[in-house]
């Protein structure tokens, strides 16, 4: 993916979870006791997440975050370090580290309830104590499950140093600085389309007059994923493009968003082209959504190239005619 150029260097700014996934037949109903058939302990978070994501493709990654004192603390930085993110800005807060408990049916389909913790403790002096790092990336990487000012100094350090960044707007925020949305790209889902834009997406036509608004409100270029129905964009030039989605079997679609995030960040980093960036990362996704968990289920990069390579029609961007 990189062909002769340096490693990509990634720095990411997000949240660091133990996932505590519940497997069941369907997802409970507000009132509803089911019974599930197992309870399984994942590393997560939609930062560290996308840190693996990345650093699995063959980046060069540093996670600027918080974990707490708590035992679930340690496990969650040996993951990180196992899977080759650097920690040396994953600082520790006194007290519980972030949670997440995920309920996830037979369709793939999932509920996530959060407890910030630590990243709630997340800082603008955490990011400015890794400045330089910023300044030397390749690409910088956001999303909301840290405090937005943290956030939004972040995006300010790395676009006065001319480095790429992407806006992961997750989860939803209604109010999200100027600052923030003037990134060079920003990925929502159809679910934050609709809360940064207020246009409702409930298609692709729904899915273009929100990626028009938020190239509006600032982006760059702006894109909306849709699940199974692939990706709608915006280039800088105006042009609506499609991605159609892979042909895979989905099992689990808790970490499909971040493998995409975390892939179009490499690939972004590795200097290919938009199209071929948004067509990787939706391979990866895809692959992603075929596992369960986590960072456990995100592909590697020969992965990726052999689904490539399996369906060359898929993912290929089209112009809409919607």
């Amino acid at each position: 993916m990189t062909g002769d150029r340096r490693t990509p260097r990634i720095v990411v700014v997000g949240s660091v979870n133990m996932d505590l996934v519940l497997h069941c037949a369907v997802i409970a109903r507000p009132g509803e006791t089911l019974t599930g058939r197992d309870l399984q302990q994942h590393f997560g978070g939609k930062g560290a997440n996308q840190a693996v994501a990345a650093a699995r493709l063959g980046a060069e990654v540093w996670l600027i975050g918080r974990v707490g004192t708590d035992g679930f603390g340690d496990l969650l930085l040996q993951g990180l370090q196992s899977a080759g993110v650097r920690t040396e800005y994953v600082q520790r807060s006194a007290g519980a580290s972030g949670v997440a408990v995920i309920q996830v049916e037979d369709s793939g389909q999932n509920s996530i309830v959060v407890i910030p913790g630590a990243n709630g403790c997340v800082t603008s002096a955490d990011v400015l104590a890794a400045a330089d790092v910023i300044r030397g990336a390749d690409v910088l990487l956001v999303q909301f499950e840290v405090p937005l000012e943290a956030v939004a100094t972040a995006v300010e350090t790395a676009t006065a140093a001319g480095v790429s960044v992407i806006v992961d707007p997750a989860p939803a925020q209604r109010e999200v600085s100027g600052a923030i949305l003037s990134a060079d790209w920003l990925v929502p889902n159809e679910t934050e389309a609709e809360v940064l834009t207020g246009a409702a997406v409930r298609d692709r036509a729904g899915a273009e007059r929100a990626v028009r608004r938020l190239q509006q409100l600032g982006a760059k270029r702006a894109l909306v994923t849709l699940g199974a129905d692939g990706v709608l964009l915006v280039d800088t030039a105006g042009q609506v493009l499609v991605a159609e989605p892979f042909r895979v079997a989905a099992v689990d679609t808790t970490a499909a968003g971040d493998a995409f995030a975390g892939a179009l960040a490499y690939a972004l980093a590795g200097g290919v082209s938009e199209s071929e960036a948004v067509r990787f990362a939706c391979a990866a996704g895809a692959l992603t959504a075929t596992r369960h968990g986590a960072q456990s289920a995100v592909p590697g990069v020969e992965e990726v190239r052999q689904l490539l390579q399996q369906q060359p029609g898929a993912g290929w961007l089209q112009v809409c005619t919607d």
